[in-house]
This record gives C-alpha cells, sequence and structure tokens, in this order.
C-alpha cells in the first residue's frame, strides 16, 4: 500500500519502488513515529477535528501496534515504501476508516521530520551517558595516578615530566567539551516541526504549540518550509560526532604508542586484543585502531551531507532521505567506539616504573635545570646553552642529567652545588608546576575535584 496514487494510472516500476524505498533503514524510528501519531491525534481531538472517541480507538491501536513491534510479533513489511506507510496502512486495516483521520492535518513531509528529530533526541542523550561513563573511568585513572610520572611530548619527543593522571586530563577536557556540544545541539534542535504540513502549512486549526509541548519539544518551528526542508541540525550533529571521534582517534594513537614493544607504558587486557594468525607472541590493539579508522567513516557520513545539502532549493526534495543512513551509522558508530573504548582503557595495565624510567631518561627535566640556574643569577637564555651543553655531555655517554656527578656538573658550570639533584628529580619537576592546570600534586587534586564537582552536578 501506498500514501499516494490516485492521480497515477500505472504501478510503480519495481526496480524504482526499491530504489525510492526506505523501510529498510527507517524502520528503526518506528517508536517515534508511533510517539508523534499520538501526538498529533491528541492534537486533533483538542481541536475538535476528530472525536474524543475516534482518538482513543486510533491511539488504542497505535500502542498495540508498537508493542507488537516491541516483542516481534508483528514483523515490519518491507514491501511497503516507509515506515510511515506501513504503521498507518496496518492501523486502517485494523480499525477500518477511522483509521484514516489519523493523517489529518500532516503531510509525510513534517512527519518524516519530526520523527528524524525525536529520534535523533533520544540517540543525544544516550550518547551522552557514554560520554558521562567514560569521564568517569577517566576520572578513576587520574586519582589513581596522581603520582605515576611519564614523559610528555612535543613533536612526538621526549619534553617536560607530567603525570599519567595529567595527561589522562586532557582527554577529560576534550570528552566535556564534546558533551557541551551535544548539549547545545539538543537545544537548538528541540523544536517540533508538526504540523508543517508539506511546507506550506494547513487550512486546519492545529494548535502547534500543544503537539510541541505533548513531544517534549520547547515550541514548534518557526517557518513551514525550513521545518521540513531543515537538516542543519543533523550537519551540525555529524560535526560533533566528528570532533568526538577526532578525541578518540586521537586517545587510540596513543594507546597503541603506549602498548608497543618500544614503549610498554601500558598492558591491554587480553579481553580488549587479538592476536595474529601466524606470529603467536602477537597481542595487537585491534579495538584502538579499528576506533582510530572508523573515524573516517564518520567523517564521511558529514562530507557527504554537507555535499548532498548544498545545491537543493526550498523546500523538500527526495535528496533529503539520504540523511537517515548516514546519520544512523554515524550514531551506531559512535556509540560503539565510546562504549568499547570505555571498557578498554578501565582494564589496561599501567606500568608506573617503565613510564618513570622512560621520562628521567629522555631529559625532560632540562628545563628544570635551566630554571635552576635562572634561580642562580644567570639569564635564561645563558642557562638554556649551560643545559644544553650538559644534554650533549650525556647523549654521548649514554646517561641522564641524574647520572652526572657534581664534578661533571661543575666542570661545566661553576654554579651547580649539590642541591642539583634534588631540582631535577621527577618529583620536584612535576610537583613545583602549581598553576591551574599544571600536573602539581597541589593543581591536579583540585582539577579532579572540579571533575567529581562537575560528574555530581550533571
Amino acid at each position: 500500500m501506498k500514501l499516494w496514487g490516485g492521480r497515477f494510472t500505472k504501478e510503480t516500476n519495481q526496480s524504482v519502488h526499491s530504489f525510492n524505498s526506505s523501510i529498510s533503514f527507517d524502520q528503526r524510528f518506528y517508536g517515534q513515529d508511533i510517539r508523534g501519531s499520538i501526538a498529533h491525534v491528541n492534537m486533533l481531538a483538542k481541536q475538535g477535528i476528530i472525536t474524543d472517541k475516534e482518538k482513543a480507538i486510533i491511539i488504542d491501536e497505535l500502542n498495540h501496534i508498537k508493542a507488537e513491534i516491541d516483542d516481534d510479533s508483528l514483523k515490519i513489511d518491507d514491501s511497503f515504501e516507509d515506515i510511515h506507510s506501513f504503521i498507518e496502512a496496518t492501523l486502517i486495516g485494523r480499525i477500518g476508516d477511522i483509521g484514516k483521520k489519523l493523517h489529518t492535518g500532516r503531510s509525510r513531509n513534517d512527519q518524516v521530520a519530526l520523527d528524524m528529530k525525536l529520534y535523533t533526541k533520544d540517540e543525544i542523550l544516550e550518547i551522552d551517558l557514554l560520554l558521562k561513563h567514560l569521564l568517569e573511568t577517566l576520572l578513576h585513572l587520574m586519582e589513581e595516578n596522581i603520582e605515576t610520572y611519564m614523559p610528555g611530548f612535543t613533536h612526538l619527543q621526549k619534553a617536560q615530566p607530567t603525570t599519567f593522571a595529567h595527561h589522562i586530563g586532557a582527554y577529560s577536557e576534550m570528552f566535556k567539551r564534546d558533551r557541551s556540544r551535544l548539549k547545545d545541539i539538543y537545544h537548538r534542535m528541540n523544536y517540533s516541526p508538526l504540523g508543517s504540513g508539506a511546507l506550506a502549512g494547513t487550512t486546519y486549526p492545529l494548535d502547534r504549540n500543544y503537539s510541541a509541548v505533548l513531544l517534549d519539544f520547547l515550541g514548534p518551528t518557526g517557518n513551514s518550509m525550513d521545518s521540513v526542508s531543515d537538516r542543519d541540525y543533523l550537519i551540525e550533529l555529524l560535526s560533533a560526532f566528528s570532533t568526538i571521534m577526532m578525541h578518540l582517534s586521537r586517545f587510540s594513537e596513543e594507546v597503541i604508542i603506549w602498548n608497543c614493544n618500544e614503549y610498554q607504558f601500558i598492558e591491554l587486557d587480553d579481553a580488549y586484543s587479538t592476536g595474529s594468525s601466524i606470529m603467536p607472541q602477537k597481542k595487537n590493539p585491534d579495538i584502538a585502531e579499528l576506533v582510530r579508522g572508523k573515524t573516517g567513516r564518520v567523517y564521511g557520513a558529514l562530507i557527504s551531507l554537507l555535499t548532498m545539502m548544498k545545491g537543493l532549493p526550498l523546500a523538500y526534495n527526495k535528496d533529503m532521505q539520504e540523511d537517515k543512513e548516514l546519520t544512523f551509522d554515524a550514531i551506531d558508530t559512535v556509540k560503539a567506539c565510546i562504549s568499547l573504548f570505555d571498557d578498554m582503557i578501565g582494564t589496561m595495565k599501567i606500568n608506573q616504573k617503565v613510564m618513570a624510567k622512560s621520562a628521567k631518561n629522555g631529559f625532560t627535566n632540562a628545563t628544570d635545570a635551566a630554571d635552576y640556574l635562572v634561580q642562580k643569577g644567570l639569564p635564561f637564555r645563558d642557562a638554556h646553552s649551560i643545559v644544553g651543553q650538559l644534554v650533549l655531555f650525556c647523549i654521548e655517554r649514554n646517561i641522564a642529567l641524574d647520572d652526572m656527578t657534581l664534578e661533571e656538573f661543575k666542570a661545566i658550570h661553576p654554579g651547580f652545588e649539590s642541591d642539583i639533584y634534588e631540582a631535577i628529580s621527577l618529583e620536584t619537576c612535576v610537583n613545583n608546576r602549581k598553576t591551574i592546570g599544571a600536573p602539581g600534586m597541589e593543581a591536579i587534586e583540585s582539577f579532579i575535584e572540579l571533575q567529581k564537582k562537575y560528574l555530581l552536578d550533571d
């Protein structure tokens, strides 16, 4: 059954029907479609467009249809053009002509726009919860690793000492911003297109404010043409998803590096690793690599939707049907990646001694040695040059700054005293950095308390 056809004299070519059909993918929002129909019917009855008795019959049967799809006793028939026609045809088949009144004052254009917004709103809330749980995992890692010293990097070269807690805290800030973006998108899209009709509203006395409230929107959209042709919120959402995936991909890259034989900063749990069919020694970080790889998939959805929308005149065009598969796939990908990544890092082992040794042997305390001379009265540029000589001396002898004797220090500059060893210890180098956002114990403990409050107040 089609929701149209009165002016047609031929049946649709089967290839055209298959090409045009969306039920294979839009069936996933059957629940939102029925929810929107129930709100529409309530509004029609309130406005006296249908009777209360008709309303009750329609709503009762819509609830039965939803329950049967939920428990799989009613199979969705993919011979229908879309989920909307399947539900309406099923309703009419069960309650007769009264069911035909469901679509009064409504077009598939505003119906599709509504369903997509309802579905997207639900998914944003689910993804936000996944991000919150990931932040809780990161908080636990920070609490456990305040004194886990490691090298900080620039250009993938060891730069200054930091802590694993501090490093993890950087990703916490990223994912907090991701949640903030999703919240902004949710608020901006939270207006109901229902009642906009095909593009120019309707002559029926609909109460769009009432149906919007029933569906937990802030209110109705302001222009009926924009209402049925707006995909900005999906473009924004896919952009936010792309940023989430970019953050996960950066983190995954670090996990992959940390897990490799040359670093061994961490060891991934067996449950989140795979082996090789030929090399028995291998333990591969496949989850991290797949998250990194699937980032491009989400980027692709964003670019595809932007490209699809760029040349469309107002109002609705069939091209817009392409938004669904792209968005659905991106939603599924983001949810799976956040969830598995969360589990992976929550179970990995942190090799604290290896991290600390790497920081010590990478001259990450060179800046602190220069600061030591500055405190003795030398200009920073002179101190920088002197410590550069120290580093060259150590490289030639394959030792760390900490391994130099006091006599060797003094041979390069007489300003060094025995307190140089305390000044360039990892603990001192890290904990003297007390400014907001730094890795020192005082600063990181304050940061952790702010993270706890953020999660508690949420």
